[in-house]
């Protein structure tokens, strides 16, 4: 087996040099990942007539990477999501984070982020690629260092898995996710709201006004949360319901029933393309982000992506986790194995 395809992905400011790595099967799926920030550039997945269709956004080359602010296709760590008060305890010392949501909250692990740093690669073919970066002790505030991998890999199922390991020399916490935006029309295509998705979750979540979880488990019996049934994103995103109206969309933590299993957690379909995504994972929470933020950022191929051009759905242990004892844990001992897998699988109907 030969090793992937590697070109130049542009210069970043300081002068380093970023690569794009060209991962492909034989079933027409080919990803796009690049060094900077280990992030997926672009996915071309076979639509109903079999044409390449691109479902991520993106940008053209790493300047793009650099300035954005949204996470595009961004492997987030070491821990996704918010914190509350940008602060935690562990072990009985209180760790100060960055202060980078609504100005008191810590998201996505603050500045000094993952997804802005160039990875070293570690091992590559034609359809897998490790990455990995050293985080040192107190990296964005975090205790312990650790080396993190990131495996993305495709198999003859038109299966993108993303693997990741660590093992930290402290007790830390951990929490990896991806943050890719998919539009299964295309990434230039527009709105997502007539896309179905299907959540296997029974409950969510609720947040403060500044999103974080009160620690309350909520049914999402008779809620616009309900995502049993396949139903569009569009049919109850703008219900007069205070989760919705607080996050301006769809921006939520779902409980999954997985029990730490890798499990199908989530599908979503789009009937333009005929594509069908199923989402898999072994962590406990799954976030669908409706792009509700997004505001005129201009992306590849020309592309300008608006509100609610994509969906994110972010596999994850829960928001704000370490404030919560009745929430699966995100602490990883110290000399103990960080590792955890999600897949994104294409089909099409």
């Amino acid at each position: 087996m030969g090793n992937c395809e590697v070109t130049g992905f542009g210069t970043t400011k300081d002068g380093k040099e970023a690569r794009l790595y060209t991962l492909e099967n034989k079933k027409g799926l080919k990803a796009y990942v690049t060094d900077y920030g280990a992030a997926l550039v672009r996915l071309y997945v076979p639509d109903r007539e079999g044409n390449e269709c691109d479902v991520v956004l993106g940008y053209d080359d790493v300047s793009g990477y650099e300035k954005g602010t949204e996470s595009l296709g961004a492997t987030v760590g070491r821990n996704a999501n918010r914190i509350g008060g940008a602060s935690f305890e562990l072990n009985g010392r209180v760790y100060e984070l960055d202060k980078n949501d609504n100005g008191c909250n810590n998201l996505h692990s603050g500045m000094n982020f993952y997804n802005k740093r160039i990875w070293d690669v570690e091992s590559r073919t034609e359809n897998e690629v490790t990455f990995v970066l050293h985080s040192p002790d107190l990296d964005q505030g975090y205790p312990g260092a650790l080396d993190m991998h990131v495996t993305y890999s495709l198999d003859e199922e038109n299966t993108v898995k993303i693997r990741y390991e660590a093992v930290p020399d402290q007790d830390t916490v951990i929490n990896m996710t991806n943050h890719s935006y998919f539009n299964l029309n295309g990434h230039k295509s527009g709105s997502v709201l007539e896309h179905e998705a299907v959540i296997y979750s029974d409950s969510f979540t609720p947040t403060d006004s500044k999103l974080i979880p009160t620690g309350e488990i909520r049914s999402v019996e008779g809620t616009p949360m309900d995502f049993r049934e396949k139903k569009a994103l569009g049919k109850e995103i703008g219900a007069d319901y205070e989760p919705l109206l607080t996050a301006g969309g769809y921006d939520h933590n779902w409980v999954l029933k997985n029990e730490g299993r890798f499990d199908k957690v989530a599908e979503v379909t789009s009937e333009e393309s005929g594509i069908v995504m199923e989402v898999y994972t072994d962590l406990p929470g799954i976030q669908m982000y409706t792009g509700n933020f997004l505001t005129h950022e201009e992306g590849k191929d020309g592309a300008v992506y608006g509100a609610r051009s994509a969906l994110c759905l972010e596999t994850q242990y829960y928001p704000d986790a370490v404030h919560h004892d009745n929430f699966p844990g995100p602490v990883c001992r110290k000399g103990e194995k960080y590792e955890t897998c999600t897949a994104y699988r294409f089909l099409t109907k």
